[in-house]
């Protein structure tokens, strides 16, 4: 059974047209891409909603998954920013397992 990804696009999209008209000129660019990754589903949320409250942050990290190819981006990310694990981990709110388990699974 293939997993099929939500249309990010579609999704802020709609929100900005309806909640948020004003500000759907601003974003129009990020939303024109084809695919979102989850570096940007997770920019323009953070633009549009502001910083989480705790709960509510605690709330979402319970539900978010990433497939191999947002794993490879982060991993990417770190790279290019020359992250230690930690500093990964706390900047995408992520297990330090997680992310070595990530390295292990994908880089060795």
């Amino acid at each position: 059974m293939i997993q099929q990804k939500p249309d990010y696009n579609r999704i802020y999209s709609d929100i900005l047209t309806e909640k948020l008209p004003h500000l759907k000129e601003k974003y129009s660019i990020l939303l024109n891409k084809k695919d979102l990754s989850v570096l940007d589903v997770l920019e323009i949320n953070k633009k549009i909603f502001g910083i989480p409250t705790k709960d509510t942050e605690q709330f979402n990290q319970q539900h978010h998954s990433y497939n191999k190819s947002d794993i490879f981006e982060i991993l990417n990310y770190q790279k290019r920013n020359q992250l230690n694990n930690s500093q990964l981990a706390k900047h995408f709110k992520l297990s330090r397992n997680t992310v070595t388990k990530w390295k292990k699974m994908f880089l060795i």
